[in-house]
């Protein structure tokens, strides 16, 4: 067996270290700057086979950091670059949610009503969703029910829990709404019909009112733009094969996004300080509002209960992830997608983040050891996100469970 080169393993000894229960943990390296995170940044794609890569540092609210490393297109040799445009995944979510926070703001979205109440007729009668019928616990969804994942809905009506991919699979409740977590991109659509259908509001004049236009996110949309194909990420993926660059051509708010790592980055860091909302609005987006006890995020429906994150107060907010870490409260938004990893995650006290994009499947395989060099220690869940360590593939069954149970504990008073 060939064993990893040594600037691979200390990190990961310190990342365990730091999350793990130890009586006495050693002090985590301290987060990289300038050259040496940039050569620690291309250490780690290579050995990952990660072809591209951006990261976006904030701190106190501001962007002081951005970079792009390695090529957007490999056939090609061209330069992955900040505005370079990529596809956003699920962290389309974690916008939409805020853009979503708005109307709340504007009283134009009840987030504890029925939907019922914002539909003009029974969410059954329109055709998509007519597979609820004989089902009325439809009329128990709210927009912050289907926010924090808590519908009932497997991730989509296709992938049925359990079961292979299923074209003809049909939409149903796995559990009553809002009695836990299971994600569910079906249930974000959901919300994005309600709003279109019930409110009349335009998603996508939504999103660029909102939030591209006031954050100067140019290169941003919730579909394709023919001026994005001068600069465009190919996605790749496990073995560098490239998969193209998908032109959506329909808004949904669980994942059509196209950005820039510059774009987000400037959307992170307003939504890290708060700006466009009100101050009880904002703490309202932020609050936990199930906690997760999931061993991991997927699968979630069917999959036991556990206690592993305990710890840490794993749980769901409107749109995000949330925990505890020992540098305060953390929100986080992952997204991926065959060709595409991205990850944000904000410590909220400090309003210091850290923005991942990547165009290859390998990405997440390096973003635990990305987020210590970075801004350190974080006792970011990377097992329930699945980030196995490329060089540790042994972590994605029960050591890497064991080995993760975060020692942070959650504080009498949260935000």
């Amino acid at each position: 067996m060939v064993r990893p080169p040594w600037f691979l393993l200390i990190p990961l000894a310190l990342l365990i270290a730091g999350c793990a229960t130890h009586p006495t943990a050693p002090a985590a390296a301290k987060p990289l700057r300038g050259e040496a995170l940039d050569q620690r940044v291309e250490q780690l794609m290579k050995a990952a086979n990660v072809p591209g890569l951006a990261i976006a540092i904030i701190e106190d609210g501001k962007v002081t950091y951005l970079h792009a490393y390695g090529e957007r297109d490999t056939a090609q040799h061209l330069p992955l670059q900040t505005d370079t445009v990529m596809y956003a995944a699920s962290i389309t979510k974690l916008a939409f949610s805020y853009a979503v926070m708005g109307l709340v703001d504007d009283h134009r979205l009840d987030l504890d009503a029925s939907i019922a109440s914002d539909l003009p007729k029974p969410l059954p009668a329109y055709e998509k969703y007519a597979d609820l019928a004989s089902d009325g616990r439809w009329r128990a969804l709210t927009p912050a029910i289907l926010l924090s994942h808590r519908s009932g809905f497997s991730n989509y009506r296709y992938w049925p829990p359990g079961k292979d991919y299923d074209p003809n699979g049909k939409l149903a409740f796995y559990f009553d709404p809002g009695t836990r977590y299971a994600y569910s991109g079906e249930g974000i659509n959901l919300l994005q019909f309600v709003i279109e259908n019930g409110k009349g509001i335009d998603v996508d004049t939504l999103m660029r009112d909102r939030l591209f236009t006031p954050y100067g996110m140019t290169r941003t949309a919730m579909t394709w733009r023919d001026d994005f194909s001068g600069n465009v990420a190919i996605g790749y993926d496990e073995h560098g094969k490239a998969l193209g660059h998908k032109r959506r051509e329909s808004v949904r708010a669980a994942g059509s996004m196209d950005t820039t790592p510059r774009d987000y980055a400037q959307l992170l860091a307003a939504m890290v300080r708060g700006d466009g909302l009100s101050a009880a609005t904002y703490r309202n987006w932020l609050t936990p509002r199930i906690a997760i006890r999931s061993l991991q995020q997927f699968p979630t429906i069917g999959a036991p209960d556990t206690t592993d994150n305990a710890g840490i107060g794993l749980g769901y907010g409107l749109g995000m992830a949330r925990y505890h870490s020992s540098a305060g409260p953390v929100f986080f938004k992952s997204g991926h997608d065959d060709g595409t990893n991205n990850l944000a995650v904000c410590q909220i006290d400090s309003r210091t983040c850290v923005l991942l994009m990547s165009n290859s499947s390998n990405g997440e395989s390096i973003f635990a050891y990305l987020l210590e060099a970075t801004i350190g220690e974080t006792c970011f869940p990377w097992y329930w996100e699945n980030y196995i360590p490329f060089d540790h593939p042994e972590l994605g069954g029960d050591a890497g469970r064991v080995m993760h149970h975060p020692s942070c504990t959650v504080p009498k008073a949260s935000i």
